[in-house]
């Protein structure tokens, strides 16, 4: 079935202009395309390696174009943007408000949120591009870039649970039509969770479209912290979140240490 029911502010951001990011760039068509159907929204903190690559594997996608919103590198975040021709936004370091700029300054009917870690084969493009006329929102099947059986298993539960709940998070590639996100009011600006949120409120209006090309997605967090540990962690912040408990608290337990912005 190719559907699930059955397929404040900081500082005033910058965006880079067509003449600022094109003079180096050798695919900029890619991304400065004057009528693109989607737009790729990217959110970035010192991501410029990642970054690299997948703008490299977006690059000569006729109808894209992409965003990146950064919140505040030290690398060479804004250099691979100028080499890639996509456009460049400073704003604030807080991923739910960087997706949101960049959603704002987006030129697409169709908005694709995608993290800077992921991968991307160019059947998803085709499958994205053909979806940009008819598709209201929804999400990618995903693989995880470790190839080992339990990220396999790990994958095939991510997929699974949004099949029954509807459900969709950042690892899985959220698209959704300008309007239909202009409806719901935008990204939901809150320090965690924001991609739940936004499904929950989308999911209100309308079922997610399940794409089954797969997305690779980073399993870094999972070889750092550990499989049971993540998932485990994962869980219990889904779970508090459904019984009430603040984004802001939850923050606390995903990223002990790290202040709110």
């Amino acid at each position: 079935m190719e559907r699930e029911r059955s397929l404040q502010p900081g500082s005033a951001p910058r965006l880079r202009t067509r003449k600022e990011v094109v003079g180096r760039s050798p695919t900029r068509d890619a991304y400065c395309h004057k009528n693109p159907s989607v737009s790729v929204v990217i959110p970035a903190l010192n991501d410029a390696e990642p970054l690299a690559e997948i703008l490299g594997e977006i690059a000569g996608a006729d109808g894209f174009e992409v965003v990146v919103a950064d919140g505040g590198s030290q690398d060479d975040t804004e250099g691979v943007c100028e080499r890639h021709g996509a456009a460049f936004v400073s704003c604030q370091p807080h991923r739910a408000r960087q997706m949101r700029r960049g959603a704002e300054l987006a030129r697409g009917g169709l908005i694709w949120f995608l993290h800077a870690d992921s991968r991307v084969e160019p059947a998803l493009l085709d499958a994205l591009r053909q979806a940009a006329g008819s598709v209201t929102w929804g999400r990618f099947d995903v693989r995880l870039s470790n190839p080992s059986a339990v990220f396999e298993l790990i994958a095939w539960s991510m997929n699974q649970r949004s099949c029954l709940t509807g459900i969709c998070t950042g690892d899985q590639g959220i698209f959704v039509s300008r309007r239909l996100l202009e409806a719901v009011g935008g990204m939901p600006d809150q320090p965690l969770m924001e991609d739940v949120e936004l499904s929950k409120r989308l999911r209100r209006l309308k079922r997610p479209t399940r794409v089954r090309e797969r997305l690779v997605a980073s399993s870094r967090r999972w070889e750092r912290e550990g499989v049971v540990r993540t998932t485990v962690l994962m869980w219990s912040i889904r779970l508090r979140y459904f019984l009430g408990a603040s984004p802001e608290d939850l923050h606390a337990s995903y990223y002990p240490g790290r202040p709110l912005e």
